[in-house]
């Protein structure tokens, strides 16, 4: 089996689409002011995805003049919603100096870092919590068995949500399995009371 990977640049090129020739570090710029500003969510400019099945042309141009007569004040709205998000980043950046930058710094590999190493220690303590059962971590013996640590007298495993949907397990666990599932800004947490009940 052959792969071929189509850069974004040829795939403008193979379908005849002009290139945007951007300053440093502004498309990555209006790409985030549009995240904030949620300027190009279908509530503002449609669902495109289904649009673009609809749209019978085949040329930019043809698309082009199809979507403004579906939408004829869409990409006005957008632009100044984003603008807007850009004058917000205007004043804010302003405000960045050596200290703000250098607590970020410290934030991310210090903090984040540590969390992101120990999460499993908030996650026992938090079931801990909820039970009402003491834990502690595993030792060493323990995690090569595939136990990060004992909740009450139970041991526990803890593994992401998606170990849950695999068809073949290499390790048999011992003892409950506590399922989670990092987010944007959380942990979410699935476990079963029951497996504490008697612990």
């Amino acid at each position: 089996m052959k792969k071929i990977t189509l850069r974004s640049v040829e795939i403008r090129k193979l379908l005849d689409v002009p290139s945007l020739d951007l300053p440093t570090y502004v498309s990555p710029l209006l790409n985030l002011a549009n995240r904030f500003a949620g300027a190009t969510r279908p509530r503002i400019v449609g669902q495109l995805s289904e649009m673009i099945h609809q749209f019978g042309g085949r040329t930019l141009e043809e698309w082009s003049r199809w979507y403004q007569r579906q939408y004829p004040n869409t990409i006005e709205e957008a632009t100044k919603l984003i603008l807007q998000k850009v004058q917000e980043f205007q004043q804010v950046l302003n405000q960045i100096d050596d200290v703000t930058v250098r607590r970020w710094v410290e934030d991310l590999v210090l903090v984040k870092t540590f969390i992101g190493l120990r999460f499993q220690e908030a996650i026992l303590k938090k079931i801990a919590t909820e039970t009402g059962k003491s834990y502690t971590l595993a030792n060493a013996e323990q995690e090569a068995a595939g136990i990060d640590g004992i909740i009450g007298n139970r041991p526990i495993s803890i593994k992401p949500i998606s170990w849950k949907e695999q068809q073949v397990h290499r390790e048999q666990l011992q003892g409950a399995v506590v399922f989670y599932r990092k987010t944007d800004d959380a942990i979410e947490i699935e476990f079963d009371p029951n497996d504490f009940s008697d612990a």
